[in-house]
C-alpha cells in the first residue's frame, strides 16, 4: 500500500504539479480509503517528501547499473552524459521539479528538500567520478564534473517546456569532447 501511494503521487505531481497534487487526489489514484493514507502519510509534505526520496532511490540504482554498463573507450564520456540527460529528463526530474518549486516559498518543506537534493547530487557526482575513471580530489576534477551535472540539470530544466533534445544533443557532443581534453589534462597532472 506504502508503494502505491508513492508511485501515485509522483504520478499526480508529473501530471498535476504541486498545486494540483492533493492527498485525496493521491489515495483515490492508488486505490486506497483516506483514512490509509493518512496513516502513512499524515500530510501532503511528509506524502511527497517520501514519495520523491523513494523514487530517487529507486533511480539511483538504475543510474548505477546503467554506469556499469557504459562502454568502455571513446565513446564513454558521451554515453556518459546521455544516461545522465536521461535522468535529468525524466519523470523523476519532473517531480522534483514540482517540489523545488513549492520548497522555495515552504519553510516547512525547504530544509527536508534541500537535505534531499544534496543527497541526490553527491549520488550523482559520486557516479559520474568513478565512470570516468577520476580522482575527486585530483585538481579541478571535482569542479569539471559538478559542472557537468549542472548543465546536464539546465539542459533538463530547458526540455521542460518545449522538446528540446536536438539541441541537447549538440550539447552534449560538443561538452563530451571538451571534457574529455580537461580531464585528460587532470590525468596528466598526477
Amino acid at each position: 500500500m506504502r508503494e502505491r501511494l508513492l508511485d501515485a503521487t509522483i504520478e499526480c505531481l508529473i501530471t498535476n504539479g504541486w498545486s494540483g497534487t492533493s492527498t485525496t487526489l493521491v489515495s483515490q489514484r492508488a486505490g486506497v480509503s483516506r483514512g490509509a493514507q493518512l496513516h502513512h502519510f499524515p500530510t501532503k509534505n511528509a506524502l511527497v517528501l517520501a514519495a520523491v526520496a523513494h523514487l530517487s532511490e529507486r533511480r539511483a540504482d538504475e543510474l548505477e547499473q546503467a554506469a556499469a554498463a557504459l562502454p568502455r573507450g571513446k565513446r564513454r564520456t558521451r554515453a556518459l552524459l546521455e544516461m545522465f540527460a536521461e535522468h535529468y529528463t525524466g519523470d523523476v526530474f519532473t517531480a522534483a521539479l514540482e517540489l523545488w518549486v513549492a520548497a522555495r516559498t515552504d519553510p516547512e518543506l525547504l530544509g527536508p528538500v534541500a537535505d534531499l537534493e544534496a543527497q541526490i547530487g553527491r549520488g550523482a557526482h559520486r557516479i559520474a567520478i568513478k565512470a570516468l575513471d577520476i580522482e575527486a580530489t585530483a585538481g579541478g576534477s571535482r569542479e569539471l564534473v559538478q559542472a557537468t551535472l549542472d548543465l546536464i540539470r539546465g539542459l533538463g530544466l530547458a526540455n521542460q517546456l518545449t522538446d528540446d533534445s536536438a539541441r541537447r544533443k549538440r550539447v552534449l557532443d560538443a561538452w563530451a569532447i571538451t571534457l574529455d581534453d580537461q580531464l585528460s589534462r587532470v590525468k596528466e597532472k598526477r
